[in-house]
């Protein structure tokens, strides 16, 4: 029973402290998107790293280097293992970062709302005065065109864990998206082949970031290496 004690109360903490996250927040949002899940995974001892970045001002290959970054400052709190957990966009950064760089730490990753196979959204919108103010150049990237960037990544040396949403708060978009969608991407754009699990949550993609049932998701794929499909 000490010994039990013992473990619980030091072994784990110092394991994951060990163990550091980066937070990757989507487009034209910040950092303060992202707290809850911080927040969340810091009482359970991860490092976390949750910075914003300039996603309406920069192309996704540049942007990209905000996760060169946050594997710097894991790094630093001397880390073993990284791991990331995205938003929208963010996922695609992480998978555009590791298409030219290795980095023997990194783990696991969680993305929620992905889209990896580009946005219907981006597709129809794109020549909008409205959206390529709001998304910038990144914006232009993120069609379902074969030739967009997203379509253009090869698989990376992660564990991929994918949440999709299949509730809408953006009526708007209702006619352009397939059938389930977040209201931005759909469940389908959202998948990987090379993805280790995969899960659906009734949310929509603006405030999927800030639904308990994805942070617990979040930490059962970080933990186990694959989520929780009870009921």
């Amino acid at each position: 029973m000490r010994l039990t004690l013992y473990l619980l109360l030091f072994v784990t903490p110092v394991a994951l402290a060990n163990e550091c996250v980066v937070l990757l927040h989507g487009m034209g949002r910040t950092s303060y998107s992202m707290n809850a899940i911080e927040d969340s995974l810091a009482k359970e001892h991860y490092t976390v790293i949750n910075n914003s970045y300039p996603s309406t001002e920069k192309d996704i290959q540049q942007l990209a280097s905000v996760v060169g970054d946050g594997i710097a400052e894991c790094k630093k709190a001397g880390a073993q293992s990284i791991h990331f957990v995205t938003h929208s966009l963010g996922g695609i950064l992480v998978r555009q970062y590791f298409q030219n760089n290795v980095v023997a730490e990194a783990k696991r990753v969680i993305m929620l709302g992905p889209p990896n196979h580009g946005s219907e959204v981006a597709t129809k919108k794109k020549d909008q005065w409205w959206y390529k103010m709001a998304t910038g150049p990144a914006g232009q990237q993120l069609g379902t065109e074969a030739d967009s960037t997203p379509n253009q990544l090869k698989s990376i040396p992660l564990e991929i864990g994918i949440v999709a949403g299949t509730e809408s708060l953006d009526p708007w978009f209702a006619d352009d998206l397939p059938k389930p969608n977040d209201g931005k991407v759909s469940v389908e754009s959202a998948k990987l082949a090379e993805m280790k699990d995969f899960i659906t949550v009734p949310h929509s993609h603006t405030f999927m970031a800030n639904a308990d049932v994805v942070t617990s998701q979040i930490k059962s794929f970080l933990q186990q290496g694959h989520f929780n499909h009870d009921p």
